[in-house]
């Protein structure tokens, strides 16, 4: 089985795709990374509103996990996303 066999025989969108590829190779070994949405939209191309869509199905199908940041002063940064090689059930 191929590296990203488990999103292309996933039924998602080819925007959900791109994200979860996008992710997957700016993650850790651990499968942890944290590029902020904007970054994620100009990297790919996409509108910010496309990259929310695309995270928001990509967890709802268990390829990811996300998880909200926060700075010293309480102030929200970018995300932390655990990746998954493989969909899990959502919480």
């Amino acid at each position: 089985m191929g590296y990203f066999d488990s999103i292309y025989a996933a039924d998602l969108p080819h925007r959900d795709v791109g994200v979860y590829m996008y992710l997957r190779d700016r993650s850790d070994a651990e499968g942890k990374c944290w590029p902020g949405i904007k970054r994620i939209a100009a990297d790919l191309h996409l509108s910010r509103s496309t990259v929310k869509r695309a995270l928001a199905d990509l967890e709802r199908a268990g390829f990811l996990t996300r998880q909200e940041r926060r700075r010293e002063n309480g102030s929200r940064t970018s995300n932390l996303y655990i990746i998954s090689a493989e969909p899990r059930a959502p919480p």
